[in-house]
């Protein structure tokens, strides 16, 4: 189900503070709910998915088409720095307060479509991407319910490239509302439902459960005063297994593209 930005940009994210001047593209709530303690989980099943291999026949041909022409033109090229639109940074990660620098640990990259983890805190994890059409951030939230619960939720947030990136994101705004977001909760939602069903197989007390699928203009380098407001002192990709997720944290985004 789809969140009203305002709604999700009302709430004190880490993302909202450290990013201004990004846009909040969409909010979506997931079909995935469970306790405070679950936060692992529902992170583990988003870093497992593959969206190149999605359920959905539309979405798997419009990720790799996606994928394809950014070979063809150049516009994912890993270790490219690419600074943030705008901005000298070449990532968000110099705008984080000290004690969120190294939250999300980093794996070796090593393709050109995913995002490079860049925080974690109880309740919120985000990872960025940089290509050539936008300086991208996927945040995952896990959002308090009545009762105790938390419902998983997701947010893209983008700086886009110049006329190339504002043209990029026009043409594919309607494939991601009509086609590729529906097509992602939908299997979202089976993965939690078949890790659920893992887990009580293995024996555990099954508290994860499925729910039912129901601008800012400021923000460049450490010196505005967002960044002196946290005490910071002021891309790419990934694909990384979900192995001793619960010690280690979580890794990377696979095969994932703004």
């Amino acid at each position: 189900m789809r969140v009203d930005n305002a709604v999700h940009a009302s709430h004190p994210w880490v993302m909202n503070r450290i990013a201004p001047d990004f846009a909040l593209l969409d909010a979506w709530d997931l079909p995935v709910e469970g306790t405070r303690e679950d936060f692992d989980d529902f992170l583990a099943t988003v870093v497992a998915f593959d969206p190149a291999s999605a359920a959905s026949l539309p979405t798997r041909a419009l990720f790799r088409l996606r994928f394809r022409l950014g070979e063809l033109l150049h516009w994912d090229h890993p270790g490219t720095a690419r600074s943030i639109p705008g901005c000298t940074e070449t990532t968000l990660e110099s705008r984080l307060p000290a004690h969120l620098k190294g939250s999300a640990a980093t794996p070796k990259p090593v393709d050109g479509h995913g995002f490079v983890p860049l925080y974690r805190t109880d309740d919120e994890w985000a990872g960025e991407v940089a290509n050539a059409t936008v300086h991208g951030v996927l945040q995952l939230c896990w959002v308090a319910q009545p009762g105790g619960r938390h419902r998983g939720r997701l947010g893209v947030y983008v700086k886009p490239r110049g006329l190339l990136g504002r043209a990029y994101l026009a043409a594919i705004a309607p494939f991601r509302h009509l086609v590729v977001y529906p097509a992602l909760l939908r299997q979202f939602g089976r993965a939690w439902q078949d890790r659920r069903s893992s887990t009580e197989s293995a024996g555990h007390d099954g508290s994860v459960t499925l729910a039912t699928t129901p601008a800012w203009s400021e923000g460049c380098g450490s010196s505005s005063p967002v960044m002196k407001s946290l005490g910071a002192d002021g891309t790419a990709a990934l694909r990384t297994s979900t192995r001793s997720m619960r010690s280690d944290g979580v890794d990377g985004v696979n095969g994932s593209s703004v």
